[in-house]
């Protein structure tokens, strides 16, 4: 069944008259047979009709008790992802996510500049399948002019709380570098370099002095976590890099130190890298 404003418009697409068959009833002709036929559905159901709000509730638990919820659905099965070992890959993935990510019940997100960041979240989106199996939907935000980087996994989301990571505000909760990656070398360097090329900034300081303008190369790095400041303090510190401290900033200062930390360090973000090779 169709309008009748439908079929005239269809007939004269077609070039055909309307057909000599079609049946035209009044508005709302099915009401009475629906309600019949929603009656005898109702008796064959519950035995009578009508059938109070609280009386179909007390049928559905008592369903439900019995039978229901032992039912097996697809629905209520979570979908799945790989459990990476803890490794390099998984301590930067960590530094990313205290960095420009954060954590739902349902969900883990990474934030970047979509112009800005574009090649690192090609390098992003690339980790999070190598670590966890699944592709992350990518979706632009023009509003922001960002890119978010999106997994929805609650037993992900569990399993990322498990390795110190925490769902919601990340600097009421003191977010700070898990045990696991603090007491591994290594793995320090590489969360440092996740938190660095997410949070961090190459920033080129210019001075005029003596009748002559100067020009260098500083490291930020931005956090209001005073927890986190201090590990990544202690963690440059102890490769050698001298760094100071702020209210919620880390800056290196020292063309030296500048060196030492892209020779030992490094990052996998081309904006910086781009950024500190650059000629001034």
């Amino acid at each position: 069944s169709m309008s009748l404003p439908a079929l005239k418009k269809l007939c004269l697409r077609a070039g055909i008259p309307i057909p000599r068959s079609v049946q035209v009833r009044d508005p709302f002709w099915y009401v009475s047979n629906g309600g019949k036929v929603g009656g005898v559905a109702v008796m064959k159901k519950y035995g009578r009709v009508p059938v109070d709000s609280e009386y179909r509730k007390d049928q559905w638990r008592q369903w439900w008790e019995r039978k229901g919820k032992f039912i097996q659905r697809q629905i209520y099965t979570p979908f799945s992802f790989k459990k990476p070992i803890m490794s390099s890959e998984l301590a930067e993935f960590m530094g990313i996510m205290m960095g420009d990510g954060g954590m739902s019940k349902y969900q883990i997100s990474i934030v970047l500049h979509h112009i800005d960041d574009k090649k690192y979240g090609q390098y992003v989106a690339k980790l999070m399948k190598i670590l966890f199996g699944v592709t992350p939907t990518i979706r632009h935000i023009s509003k922001t002019s960002v890119n978010t980087y999106t997994i929805s996994r609650t037993e992900l989301v569990k399993y990322l709380c498990g390795l110190g990571l925490v769902i919601g505000n990340k600097i009421k909760q003191r977010i700070d570098i898990p045990d696991w990656i603090k007491n591994n070398q290594r793995y320090r360097i590489e969360c440092v370099r996740g938190l660095i090329d997410t949070d961090g900034s190459v920033v080129v300081h210019k001075y005029f002095s003596g009748g002559k303008y100067y020009t260098y190369k500083k490291l930020d790095f931005t956090s209001r976590s005073a927890l986190l400041l201090r590990s990544v303090s202690c963690i440059l510190t102890e490769l050698g890099i001298k760094n100071g401290m702020r209210k919620d900033n880390i800056r290196i200062e020292a063309q030296k130190d500048v060196k030492t930390y892209f020779n030992v360090v490094g990052s996998h973000n081309p904006k910086h890298l781009k950024k500190y090779q650059a000629v001034i």
